[in-house]
């Protein structure tokens, strides 16, 4: 069975920390376009900053950000589908982080604010090669606004402490999960990379069992779940390797490369 669609997760997956595709996977992908397959990314990323990374590779299908929160055509830039956090959950959530002093970060029309500068918003930014709109009060700002989304960052062992902590307090309210390691992210709960995907896939008309998935971190999951073909990356952590129907080198060593020419070009996934 030939894949239709490969579902690329950005950070970790196809770039690393300096942000930069590497000449092997593009070629590599280069190929797969050309064989008929389509490519489409899929990522916790705003919209402006998942853009860059689908013009560099010729990726026409809609692009699922914001861990898929919102998908959104990039010829067109038109927002197909967007789900939100809902205000009293969000409300909620910055009355908690205050509490426990973590820094917050809320999400809207493709922006996201914060009340300060520190290193947490300045390792974001270099993630996200744009800058948050400081404000004095988020509880002002969103006061009647939901959000796309939330994010917490801190130091690895404090987000994942924290992870667990949102996840208890909020249950079925919100989904929780991780991107980096230092990014805890609180969606509603109705959203996630796998359902994303299958949006997707269903407006291209191809079938799931026709997709691969390839990711790296915790909020990967869903995402593999639901392809019919998971990859993951040789740095992802345990819980997403046991779910993996494969696993490739890491991203320093072109993972997606291997599994472009594994899995998509040479072999026939067998699920």
């Amino acid at each position: 069975m030939k894949i239709g669609l490969v579902a690329f997760d950005v950070d970790g997956t196809l770039v690393g920390r300096d942000l930069t595709i590497s000449p092997v996977v593009r070629d590599a992908v280069g190929r797969m376009r050309r064989s008929g397959t389509i490519g489409c990314l899929v990522t916790g990323r705003m919209y402006r900053a998942t853009l860059p990374f689908a013009r560099e590779l010729h990726f026409s299908a809609p692009l699922i950000c914001y861990q898929g929160a919102a998908i959104i055509d990039p010829t067109t830039d038109d927002v197909l589908d967007h789900v939100a956090l809902a205000n009293d959950v969000v409300r909620e959530l910055i009355a908690v982080t205050e509490s426990d002093r973590m820094h917050l970060q809320l999400y809207r029309n493709d922006e996201y604010y914060c009340e300060e500068r520190n290193r947490f918003s300045e390792l974001y930014a270099s993630f996200a090669m744009t800058e948050p709109v400081i404000v004095p009060s988020l509880r002002e700002v969103f006061a009647y606004s939901p959000a796309t989304k939330a994010v917490i960052i801190a130091d690895p062992p404090v987000a994942g402490a924290y992870a667990e902590k949102l996840t208890q307090q909020f249950g079925s309210r919100a989904y929780v999960t991780r991107s980096l390691p230092e990014f805890v992210e609180v969606l509603d709960a109705a959203v996630d990379k796998g359902v994303a995907l299958r949006f997707v896939a269903a407006r291209l008309g191809i079938p799931m069992e026709q997709t691969l998935a390839i990711g790296d971190s915790w909020n990967d999951a869903p995402l593999l779940g639901a392809a019919g073909f998971g990859v993951a990356m040789g740095s992802a952590p345990p819980e997403l390797r046991a779910i993996a129907n494969a696993c490739v080198a890491d991203v320093a060593h072109d993972g997606v490369a291997q599994a472009i020419e594994e899995f998509v070009l040479a072999v026939k996934p067998q699920t």
